[in-house]
């Protein structure tokens, strides 16, 4: 079973009883599965249960709640069942279930972000903290604070994933188009090998901002890829890339096939109405990409400043 699914059915099966305990206070409170770990994604199997695995789920209260209304809510907690379905909670607490502040949550994972305006703040949280604090599932939440803050920093606004967009595209073709083949024709197998992750990072970066979710911690990212609605069919490919070797009869194939990720994804960005360049290079398309961005200061901002 996958954590997710026994984190809810956990909830489903005792949260009347936990409610009868609250009172009133679960007027103040969210509950449900969100945060760091892979059954957040719903990406965990047998492998992952040999760490922080229970049945368990979370309180997000409010930090100006009275102290002692707050050690009661983790009393209640503590007092649900111990084991479930075969599984059981954790003698030591990890942090990642039970009660948590909801401004200590964001605050671990946006800082000081204000996700009202449209700011250079963006640009400086890392992205799979973005995703940390957007994915999972919230079972119910009764107070709405922690649901609303989860809904405004859903995804970039505009302007930032242009300004994003538009940098990996231009780095997708140095590191692909450009120092690819120019590591080859200097033998230098090791490099090429260097310049085709590079090439294959940014082609992530860029799949994940077409399809407007955030890109999750990097051992996640290629089962991420196959869930996603727009290009996972590169998934196959990329994968081709990374585990091939640089050799001259392989190098040709390859090249081949970076021409055709690339074309697959200029197609998108012009179907998104991202693009007004008619030509297929990958450079003058993210310069198009950036002259879409309606804010002058993050538009006349280097092309490269958001990667």
């Amino acid at each position: 079973m996958q954590g997710l699914d026994l984190s809810k059915q956990y909830y489903l099966k005792y949260k009347d009883i936990l409610f009868n305990e609250l009172g009133d206070l679960k007027n103040s409170l969210a509950f449900g599965l969100v945060g760091s770990g892979s059954e957040c994604y719903g990406f965990d199997d047998d492998i992952s249960q040999d760490h922080d695995f229970e049945p368990g789920f979370c309180i997000f209260a409010p930090a100006d709640m009275d102290r002692k209304d707050l050690f009661k809510i983790e009393r209640c907690y503590a007092k649900l069942p111990k084991e479930f379905m075969g599984y059981k909670r954790n003698i030591i607490d990890s942090g990642r279930h039970g009660l948590i502040l909801i401004e200590d949550f964001y605050k671990s994972k946006i800082a000081n972000l204000d996700y009202n305006n449209i700011g250079l703040d963006w640009f400086n949280i890392p992205e799979h903290f973005l995703s940390e604090a957007t994915n999972g599932e919230i079972y119910d939440d009764f107070f709405k604070q922690f649901s609303i803050i989860r809904e405004k920093i859903k995804y970039y606004p505009e302007d930032i994933r242009l300004k994003k967009l538009a940098g990996s595209l231009f780095l997708m073709k140095q590191a692909g188009v450009y120092n690819y083949p120019r590591c080859i024709d200097h033998n230098d197998t090791a490099s090429a090998q260097l310049s085709i992750y590079e090439y294959v990072k940014k082609v992530i970066d860029v799949i994940f901002l077409l399809n407007k979710v955030y890109k999750p911690y990097y051992k996640w990212q290629f089962r991420y890829l196959n869930n996603l609605d727009i290009l996972s069919n590169l998934t196959s490919p990329l994968e081709y890339l990374m585990e091939t070797d640089n050799s001259n009869e392989m190098f040709k194939g390859k090249l081949e096939i970076i021409n055709d990720i690339n074309e697959m994804i200029l197609d998108e960005v012009k179907k998104q109405g991202l693009s007004s360049e008619l030509c297929s290079d990958l450079e003058n398309n993210a310069f198009s990409v950036n002259n879409h961005i309606k804010d002058s200061k993050i538009r006349n901002l280097d092309i490269l400043y958001a990667v």
